[in-house]
């Protein structure tokens, strides 16, 4: 289990601290001492690599979440509060980031290959909120999978 839960928590902390360091230093940065026509490509090319390690941690947290369910539980059934919490923000996470990789990310990256910047800023203004929504929900998941356990509901 201990590898398990070791891969597990690798593959949140890749996603979500990548989106906190996006959001909170490179987008900052980026805005300060770079043009429009400069920040798009580099946000294409950025989101390219960091999108590819998304997917990955996406199907370790899945292969490991559940097969630390159904190896070491039985199940959802006798899991706790915060594993139920932890699954149900993690698939809407995903969910979330499902849409960014073929809406808007699709459209960023055409919009780069044909020189279109305004086009390209609005696709990025638009994938800014949605890591901006599922960096507020990662965080979440955190304090929920590592402090869960601790922390105290009502009859729960």
């Amino acid at each position: 289990m201990g590898f398990f839960v070791a891969l597990h928590t690798l593959a949140a902390v890749i996603w979500v601290g990548g989106m906190f360091f996006a959001y909170m230093a490179l987008r900052p940065a980026a805005g300060a001492v770079l043009e429009p026509a400069q920040r798009a490509p580099l946000w294409s090319h950025t989101l390219s690599i960091f999108f590819r390690w998304v997917w990955g941690s996406i199907i370790a947290l899945l292969l490991t979440g559940f097969g630390i369910l159904g190896m070491y539980f039985d199940g959802l059934g006798s899991a706790g509060w915060h594993v139920h919490a932890m699954l149900t923000l993690g698939v809407v996470m995903m969910l979330l980031f499902a849409h960014v990789w073929f809406a808007p990310f699709r459209r960023l990256k055409k919009a780069v290959a044909d020189n279109d910047i305004p086009e390209a800023g609005r696709n990025i203004g638009q994938i800014r909120k949605f890591v901006l929504i599922n960096l507020i929900l990662g965080l979440i998941v955190v304090v929920v999978g590592s402090g869960g356990r601790y922390l105290v509901l009502i009859n729960m």
